[in-house]
């Protein structure tokens, strides 16, 4: 059985994969950036995500993923928030902002529809040669 190596997606770096999908030192480096923003958040409980970012020096994205993780709760946090992962207005829940998640329901159903459309004229294309094909047959 061989080892599971790989690089590391934040160094580059070549490490044994184990349970952490980046190498011992970013793990390292995570759990002191995830502390920071505890302790920033316990002195500061009205701060926003910006505000934190800039007070830790950890990248707003980073902060996303320990929300998202349910590493940082925000409950307690009325002015926190993060970025909706697809035109990044500031959301409480989820990964996309319900403006988003309304545009991609309705995209969804057009496109099903869409296809339904499509399929019910191929139907009445092979109807009309079929019946073509059958009043030929039927003359000779």
């Amino acid at each position: 059985m061989g080892m599971n190596v790989a690089n590391c997606p934040r160094c580059g770096k070549i490490f044994v994969k184990g349970f952490a999908e980046v190498c011992p030192n970013c793990v390292k480096d995570l759990e002191q950036q995830y502390e920071k923003c505890l302790k920033y958040l316990r002195e500061n409980k009205g701060t926003t995500i910006n505000d934190l970012s800039e007070a830790t020096g950890v990248a707003v994205k980073q902060i996303t993923k320990f929300i998202r993780e349910g590493r940082i709760s925000i409950v307690h946090a009325p002015n926190m928030s993060y970025p909706c992962e697809v035109c990044g207005t500031l959301i409480r829940e989820n990964t996309i902002c319900e403006a988003c998640r309304m545009k991609l329901v309705k995209d969804v159903r057009n496109n099903a529809e869409d296809d339904k459309r499509k399929q019910e004229q191929a139907m009445k294309e092979n109807s009309a040669s079929f019946k073509i094909q059958e009043r030929l047959r039927d003359r000779h």
